[in-house]
Parts: structure tokens; C-alpha cells; sequence
């Protein structure tokens, strides 16, 4: 017999003395026990994620960022470590003396609550004299969505109904993100495991099976929280809500994919084995390096993204990947114990049976329904195939460059409505946009002066003050006549407040400090100080959010070239060959490209966002770079096993014929669980959900459908040099 033939069934091997009895039984029994454990340890954590979990953007940025210098030294100019409320009450007709008495009641009144840590501002009504302002310190550790209730309770039956009370500032957008969130850990995990959980039931036609994967993914998320809960407790690892939400989605998505592959594999074996432990023996041997080769690939693109000056970048990587590591292991050891226990039952109604009869060669296309239709369709004319579908795909990327990913206000991140998004506006129409969050500046005490008169000249800066502890307010403000006082004629000037030399400047703007403009004045307030040979350090809300762009554009032009290497050496290691893997490479960006430019036209012109934050192209090329290429993998490695019998064009064929059904599969459960991801209304997760999503569905249907399948057979087998492959003649 030749050695290019194949013997016995898919994975046939030389039969060697089988395992006793006893140790097929408490092999599969160790496993379970130990996924069990496990799981009872970490499932109890879902709920306590926000334990040791933070949405606060100042700790993402690096210590080098200017922001992050005066957050830091501006903690040493103020004892508080409360979280400002800001409470606008707005009035259609003007706020009289009685009105104004009323409120200045209620200020002291709100001293009171239980979640307000210190003295309350006296209320400061606008020059318009139809609202007035009131900042609350609410309690840094409590739920800021409590003590919004309380206060709002209080001002409810303190005030006449005829205001209206809003809320803004710090306390109200940590409550609307808390709030956003609140869902991700049952309604994002239900809605993903029902969209899942529905399409097994329609793949497998049966009852038992798909809750066995679904269990498989379920237990790998459990134990991946568990290790990641632990390290983010001891401040090893960074955990926002966001992360929390892409773990849990790429776990469910990942596990479901690799069950998939092994399940398909290991029903094939069914029908050429007669006992269940021949056929799992074969079935992890056939699924093992392909499953270890995509679960690598992904592992290595997100790791790059420690590259990340941006901490919640860096950490996202390491987290994802120990959720991809327990997705592989759940797959490749926890399902097919499950599986060897229920045998040939868990495929009931639709039960594989052994055939003594059947034929060794289980990759002909006849039997592989419409994927081998497609299979036999695709060689008829390969170049012009795989021209127009790069054409195709080449314009849809030109609607990329309508991507506005340059950041997004603060007040847009959660979609739908927004109490801090409306508090906001109303505090922009009655007062300077900036009042409660000003631009601050660290200066040298003897350029106090000097400074507060650069930036009182800035365009866009309403207003100058300087932290003084001795004033009534905590500042006091900076004049062309110096430090003015706060209080009756005759009252002194208050002394600033100096740390190390230097004091804190704040400068009120105009515009909101999430706003383009605001962030204008941010860039050009530094450009100006640092002209003039001043040192002077600039921070703030406004600032931190400049900062925070700036360093995500600097990570995504620096990550997405390193994923790209990292990748492409992977591929020659595992394909053996340095053509295919360029190959696989070119049409995974290509397809990148093409999601991009069609979410873009999406983005703007169907849903009306007001943009993209930067960091969302970078994690869909992660995503999709490195999922994309688990499809290529699963494809190309069955298709050079084919080639080295078969030769490359059959190869390709029997490839495509035989993994176009659980590729496709896998395909549509991880859009479908990348798009669970919308039902979280934050703007960053719905846009990469559906980036995800369709990509993921553009390169499972026609990158890894007809592209690569096409390119290969017009380039033919010198798509595997420098292999042997390549060298020697076709079968």
C-alpha cells in the first residue's frame, strides 16, 4: 500500500495496546472533578467583579502622562477624596431672594445624608439668574447611584416642584456607568448563551449535545474568572467593565469554536471506530494541533497588547489571553470527558453508528453536501474569483477613511438616555461648560502671576482661580490685580496654598471638558507654556482625556504592525512555508479593512454616532486579525494534510469540503456572541461588537470560502515553499 493512502478512516494510526479498563474510567472522572471544582470556585465570583474592578480613566494612563503628574500632585493640594456632585437647579423664571433661601436650606440639608462626606457649596446661582449650583461630595467608596437618590430625594421634598433638578460631573457619569454595566454579568451571559445555544441546537438537531458545549464554555469562563478575580485582587492586573465584558464574550466564543472542531472531529471518528475510547483517542490527536495552533495565534496578538502605554490596553491582553488558555483546555480535555462518558447518546436523536463498511476516505466532496458543491465550484475559474473578491473587498475599505475614531465626550459613552449627559447641557446653558471641572495647572509659586495671566488670555478660558486653603470656597480667584477675596469689603486676600513650591491653578473654559473645544484649549494652553520656558504642568478631566487619545493613537501605530509580524511568524512556523502564510495574511487585512470602511458608513450615516474612541480600530485588528486567521488555520492545515496525499489542487477541495461546515459554524457563534456585546449601551462595545461581528462573518463566507481557497489554487503548490511540500512532485 502507498504511504499517501489513508488506511482506516480519518486518523487511522498503527492500533496499540489499549489502556485497562480502569483508567478509562477515572480519567474522564479526574477531569470532571477537577473542571467541577473549578467552576464551584469561581462561578460565586460573577457577582463580585466589582470588587475589584475600575472605570476611572486616570488609572489607565501611564505615569509619565502630564495628566497623571497633576492628578497626583494635585491630591497633596486638597484633603478630600470625595466624588463632586454637581446639582443644577433651573427655573423658567428668574431665581428670587425667597428661591434663593430655599435652595441655600436644602444645601445645608444635604450635609446631612449619610453618603455626603463634607460641607456642601453654598448655591451659586448663574448670571442669567435662572439656575444656580450646588456641588455635593459624595463618599469616593459608595455607589455614586445611591447617593444621587438620596440627594435628589432630598431636593424633592425641600424644593418647589416648578425647578428641575439635574444632575453632572464626576458622580453622575460613574452612576450612568455603573448603571450600563450593571448588565454584564447576567444580561450580556444570558443573551450570549441563547444566541449560542440556539444555533447548536440547529447544527447538531439535538437535545443533549449543545448543552454540553455549552457547559464546555461555560466551566472555561468560570475557572478563567477565578484566576483573573485573583490576580486583579492583588492589583496584578487592571479589570474595567469593559475588559470584564470582552472576556466573558471571547471565552463563550472561543471554547464554543474549538467544542465545534472537536465534536465534528470526533463524530467522524464514531462512524470508524467501534469503542468510544478509540475515537476520543483519535479525536483529540486530530483536533489537537490545530486547536493549539489557533488558540497560540490569538494568544500572541493579544499578548502584543502589552505593548500598550495605556493600562487598560496592556491588561486587556493578559486577561483575554487566560481566558483563550481555559477555552482550549475546557475543549481538549473537560468535553471530550463529558463525551466519552455519554458516547454515542450525547448525539441523540441523531446518534453517529459504526460502519465496518465504510470507506476509508471520509474527505471526498460528494459527501460533504453544498460545502463540496462549493468545494468543486471555486477550481472551475480561481483567478478571476479571487480578483473580483479582492476587488469587492478593496471597496468597502475605502469607507475607512470616514472613521472618525479621534475620541468621544464623556458624555457620549453610554447610548440611550443619560442623566450626566443632560445634566451637562443644562449646567453648558446657565453656566461656563467648564465650571466644576476646570483645566488645572501645577505652577511655581512665583509664576503665579505670570501664568494665571496666560491663561486668562487664552481663548475659551472663562475664569482663573488658585487653591487657597484659607478661602471659604478651597480658591480664590487670580485677577490682573492678584488674588482677589471672597467675602465682605475688607476681607484679606487668601494666601495660596503651596506644596513644594508650587501652587494649583484652575481655569474655568468655556466649553464642556469633554468637548472638542475644551480639548483645543488643552493643547494649546501647553503649547503656549512650554514657549514661553515655563514649567508648568497641565491636568484635569479635559486633559486626561487628550492624554488618553494621544496615547491610544501612539499604541494602535505601534501594536498593529507588531500583530502583524508576530502572526506572520507564526504561520510560517506552523504551515512550514513563507508564501501561504503573506497569503493568509493579505486577506485577513484586507478583510480587516473591508469591516472597517462598511462599520464606518454604519456608524455615520445609520446609527449616527458622534465617533469612535481610538482605541476601537486597534482592538478590532486584534480581534479580527487574530480570530480571522483561526479560520485561515483550520482551513490551511487540513488543506496541506490533503496535499501531502493528494496533491494541491485536490487538496484544496477536500480542505474546503470537509471544514467549510464546522468553520462556518464556528463563524456564526462567535458574531453571534461578539454581538451579545450591544446589549451593553456603552458606545465602545456596541461599536466593537458589531466591527467583530462582521468581520467575522465577511471572512468566515468569503475570505476562507473563495479568496483563499482561490489564491491557493492559482498560485498551486509553490504556495508551500521552501517546504518539502513544495519541492517534491504531486501525487
Amino acid at each position: 500500500m502507498s504511504k499517501r493512502t489513508r488506511p482506516d478512516g480519518p486518523t487511522h494510526r498503527v492500533q496499540k495496546l489499549a489502556p485497562p479498563r480502569w483508567l478509562r474510567i477515572v480519567i474522564p472522572t479526574v477531569l470532571i472533578l477537577v473542571w467541577l471544582i473549578g467552576a464551584s470556585l469561581g462561578g460565586p465570583l460573577f457577582g463580585r467583579v466589582g470588587e475589584v474592578s475600575s472605570d476611572d480613566r486616570t488609572t489607565y494612563l501611564p505615569e509619565s502622562a502630564e495628566a497623571t503628574q497633576v492628578q497626583e500632585l494635585a491630591d497633596d493640594f486638597r484633603d478630600s477624596d470625595a466624588l463632586p456632585l454637581f446639582v443644577v437647579i433651573t427655573s423658567d423664571q428668574e431665581l428670587d431672594e425667597q428661591i434663593l433661601e430655599e435652595l441655600a436650606a436644602a444645601a445645608e440639608n444635604l450635609a446631612d445624608l449619610e453618603l455626603v462626606t463634607e460641607d456642601v457649596s453654598p448655591p451659586l446661582p448663574s448670571e442669567d439668574a435662572l439656575a444656580a449650583q450646588i456641588i455635593v461630595p459624595l463618599d469616593a467608596e459608595a455607589d455614586p447611584g445611591e447617593g444621587i437618590e438620596a440627594v435628589q430625594g432630598s431636593l424633592a421634598e425641600d424644593l418647589p416642584t416648578s425647578l428641575a433638578v439635574h444632575v453632572a460631573g464626576p458622580a453622575a457619569l460613574s452612576a450612568d456607568l455603573s448603571d450600563a454595566f450593571a448588565g454584564i454579568d447576567g444580561l450580556l451571559l444570558v443573551v450570549a448563551l441563547v444566541a449560542v445555544g440556539i444555533i447548536l441546537v440547529i447544527v447538531y438537531r439535538s437535545v443533549l449535545l449543545p448543552i454540553l458545549v455549552l457547559s464546555t464554555s461555560m466551566f472555561a469562563l468560570c475557572v478563567a474568572l477565578l484566576v483573573v478575580w485573583q490576580l486583579a485582587a492583588r492589583d496584578v492586573l487592571l479589570l474595567s467593565g469593559q475588559t470584564q465584558g470582552i472576556l466573558f464574550i471571547l471565552v463563550i466564543g472561543a471554547a464554543t469554536d474549538y467544542s465545534l472542531l472537536y465534536v465534528a472531529r470526533y463524530r467522524d471518528e464514531l462512524r470508524h471506530a467501534r469503542d468510544r475510547f478509540t475515537a476520543t483517542n483519535r479525536s483529540i490527536k486530530g483536533v489537537l494541533e490545530p486547536i493549539l495552533a489557533s488558540g497560540g495565534t490569538v494568544i500572541a496578538g493579544l499578548l502584543c497588547l502589552l505593548l500598550s502605554d495605556l493600562r487598560s490596553n496592556s491588561t486587556l491582553g493578559p486577561v483575554a489571553a487566560i481566558g483563550i488558555v481555559f477555552a482550549m483546555a475546557s475543549a481538549l480535555t473537560f468535553l471530550p470527558a463529558l463525551l466519552y462518558v455519554t458516547g454515542r447518546v450525547a448525539f441523540w436523536p441523531r446518534r453517529p453508528r459504526f460502519d465496518p463498511e465504510l470507506g476509508s476516505d471520509s474527505t471526498d466532496p460528494a459527501e460533504h453536501g453544498i460545502w463540496g458543491r462549493i468545494a468543486q465550484w471555486v477550481p472551475r475559474r480561481p483567478r478571476p474569483l479571487w480578483i473580483l473578491t479582492a476587488l469587492v473587498l478593496a471597496i468597502g475599505c475605502a469607507g475607512a477613511l470616514q472613521l472618525k475614531a479621534d475620541g468621544v465626550p464623556q458624555s457620549e459613552f453610554v447610548l440611550g438616555s443619560s442623566a450626566a449627559r443632560e445634566g451637562q447641557a443644562a449646567l453648558s446653558e446657565h453656566f461656563p461648560g467648564g465650571a466644576g471641572s476646570p483645566m488645572q495647572v501645577i505652577a511655581p509659586k512665583e509664576e503665579l502671576q505670570e501664568i494665571a495671566d496666560l491663561l486668562r488670555e487664552m481663548d475659551g478660558v472663562s475664569d482663573v482661580s488658585v487653591t487657597a486653603a484659607d478661602s471659604p470656597s478651597g480658591a480664590a480667584p487670580v485677577t490682573a490685580d492678584g488674588i482677589q477675596p471672597l467675602g465682605p469689603p475688607g476681607t484679606p486676600a487668601p494666601e495660596p496654598t503651596v506644596v513644594d513650591g508650587h501652587v494649583l491653578l484652575q481655569a474655568t473654559l468655556d466649553a464642556a471638558p469633554d468637548s472638542a473645544a475644551a480639548e483645543d484649549v488643552v493643547r494649546s494652553t501647553r503649547t503656549e507654556l512650554a514657549s514661553q520656558g515655563h514649567d508648568a504642568l497641565v491636568g484635569g478631566e479635559t486633559a486626561t482625556g487628550v492624554d488618553t487619545n494621544d496615547t491610544s493613537a501612539a499604541d494602535r501605530a505601534l501594536i498593529i504592525p507588531v500583530v502583524l509580524v508576530v502572526i506572520t511568524l507564526i504561520l510560517m512556523l506552523l504551515l512550514r512555508s513563507i508564501l501561504a502564510p503573506l497569503l493568509l495574511i493579505a486577506t485577513t487585512v484586507l478583510s480587516f479593512g473591508t469591516a472597517m470602511g462598511v462599520s464606518a458608513l454604519v456608524f455615520n450615516h445609520l446609527l449616527d454616532f458622534p465617533g469612535a474612541d481610538p482605541a476601537v480600530p486597534l482592538y478590532g485588528f486584534v480581534f479580527l486579525v487574530a480570530l480571522g486567521i483561526d479560520y485561515n488555520i483550520f482551513l490551511m492545515t487540513r488543506v496541506r494534510e490533503e496535499s501531502l496525499i493528494h496533491g494541491t489542487r485536490e487538496g484544496v477541495i477536500r480542505g474546503l469540503a470537509v471544514t467549510g461546515g464546522v468553520i462556518s459554524s464556528a463563524g456564526i457563534v462567535l458574531a453571534a456572541t461578539f454581538a451579545a456585546l450591544s446589549v451593553i449601551p456603552i458606545l465602545f462595545l456596541v461599536q466593537l461588537a458589531f466591527i467583530v461581528a462582521f468581520g467575522v462573518l465577511l471572512d468566515t463566507f468569503v475570505v476562507r470560502t473563495l479568496l483563499v481557497p482561490a489564491l491557493v489554487l492559482d498560485f498551486g503548490k509553490v504556495v508551500w515553499s521552501p517546504s518539502a511540500l513544495w519541492r517534491r512532485g504531486e501525487p
